[in-house]
């Protein structure tokens, strides 16, 4: 989740602080996923991973209703035998199951290559039982139809106008660990997701008046009658998003070689577009510099007036955009820190949201000093670490991820000198690439690279 472009420090004070507006606007290395990616990751490796969704889906006139099949396979990577898989159909989160006669927003039928029972978890968990047990290494595939009826709100999964959005709206699957199956529930303010980097081929079969910026890279070729498809091709990524609508549409490429594809509705001010350009081009090459080059080639803003802050997926973002802009810089850093380097949102969604913000800070050069002493924990039980479960009943302080959490990240700068805190993040990048972090491996990793204690450290900054 994200940011406005009211994310400015307040000046006359040394402490930053980030006015949350999405809380109440949107509701609001080469490794494979699951394989053990280098010191500090899990010993056990999460399933099914190695997944290749494959998917063609075609749209009614304005982008508001697509259907059409999509067919997944992929790998059981784990040492116990795997029966079955869930889908997780996120984009049902807020409608839930749906009120008589009027179906849920994402509806998936015609399986092949297992048996579904009911949608479990406010119809946002499908699980089909595989045909007979998969082993270790095997691979298998299931196929469906799928119906996506865009939500009427403005939102990551809704609409702007005549402008669509599809965030979380294609069903992928979920995750197995130690914990067993991740069927957390959908949460409005803030991300319950968790998936594997994966491989998407996805065709969106569109009428030609419509712009259809999505993951991936992607290219036009003629369709029906006034008709496009759009091709988009995305490797190792965690989902696949798009958007449609008559957008106005520009390409800049950065220095080091990424294409910044920008679309953008009419009445969103130029001033803000031409500015998130600008900070887009010199974001993605900095962070490339500092955690690793961007490994996708292209990312796409899509920019609106009435979109509420902003929201993250690989290789595209929505951004809210005023004259001054929007939270591109943030969006662009979740690219490494929730898209590269994965993480539990649900769980841990400090491991992104205070990651992106502390990397917005040092964008910006925003002074962080002593900022720790001005954070106000209005409950003494809290820790920074606190899973959305947490969050979700204490929404008043969900700011906290993306206050406290980057000043704990500037002290621990401070703590460890900057050589050092800059060797610790881009190895830490390195080690997780393309796979899944834990507060735990970011910890022993810290501490590998200190003599000093760091547990009055964690202590203090309630990083349990």
């Amino acid at each position: 989740m994200s940011l406005s472009a009211a994310s400015l420090p307040r000046s006359g004070r040394r402490l930053f602080v980030v006015l949350i507006v999405l809380l109440a606007a949107v509701g609001t290395g080469e490794r494979r996923a699951g394989a053990a990616a280098g010191p500090g990751t899990s010993s056990v490796a999460a399933t099914p991973d190695r997944a290749r969704y494959d998917v063609g889906l075609r749209s009614d006139a304005d982008g508001s209703h697509w259907t059409g099949r999509q067919r997944v396979s992929f790998r059981n990577a784990s040492g116990q035998l795997l029966r079955e898989v869930y889908l997780r159909l996120w984009g049902n989160g807020e409608d839930k199951c749906g009120t008589p006669g009027v179906p849920s927003p994402v509806v998936v039928s015609h399986i092949r290559g297992g048996t579904s029972a009911r949608p479990t978890v406010d119809c946002t968990a499908l699980r089909i039982a595989l045909p007979k047990p998969l082993g270790r290494g095997m691979r298998t595939s299931v196929s469906f139809d799928v119906s996506i009826t865009v939500p009427d709100r403005n939102a990551r999964f809704g609409r702007e106008n005549a402008y669509r959005f599809l965030g979380n709206a294609l069903p992928v699957l979920a995750v197995r660990d130690t914990k067993g199956w991740h069927l957390d529930p959908y949460v409005a303010v803030g991300e319950s997701f968790y998936s594997l980097a994966s491989d998407f081929r996805v065709r969106l079969d569109h009428p030609s008046a419509l712009r259809v910026p999505a993951t991936g890279h992607t290219r036009t070729r003629p369709g029906g009658p006034q008709r496009t498809v759009t091709i988009s091709v995305a490797e190792q990524v965690r989902d696949f998003a798009w958007a449609a609508g008559p957008f106005r549409t520009a390409t800049d490429t950065t220095p080091g070689g990424v294409r910044v594809k920008s679309y953008w509705s009419p009445d969103t001010p130029a001033a803000g577009v031409r500015l998130n350009r600008t900070e887009a081009v010199a974001a993605i090459d900095r962070f490339g510099r500092e955690l690793g080059r961007y490994p996708y080639g292209e990312i796409d803003l899509v920019m609106t007036s009435g979109f509420g802050g902003g929201m993250e997926y690989p290789g595209l973002v929505l951004l809210g955009t005023t004259e001054e802009g929007g939270a591109v810089v943030h969006e662009v850093a979740h690219q490494w820190w929730y898209g590269i380097v994965g993480n539990d949102e649900y769980a841990s969604p400090w491991l992104d949201e205070s990651f992106a913000q502390y990397a917005n800070a040092r964008f910006y050069g925003w002074d962080t000093r002593n900022c720790w002493s001005d954070v106000y924990w209005p409950d003494d039980s809290a820790a920074l670490t606190d899973s959305m479960a947490y969050w979700s009943q204490h929404r008043g302080e969900y700011h906290l991820v993306y206050t406290a959490g980057p000043c704990a990240l500037a002290d621990l700068q401070r703590t460890l000198g900057a050589d050092t805190m800059a060797r610790l993040l881009k190895r830490y990048a390195r080690d997780h690439w393309y796979g899944v972090s834990t507060t735990d491996d970011f910890k022993k990793l810290a501490q590998s690279m200190t003599d000093d204690d760091l547990g009055p450290f964690w202590e203090a900054h309630r990083i349990n």
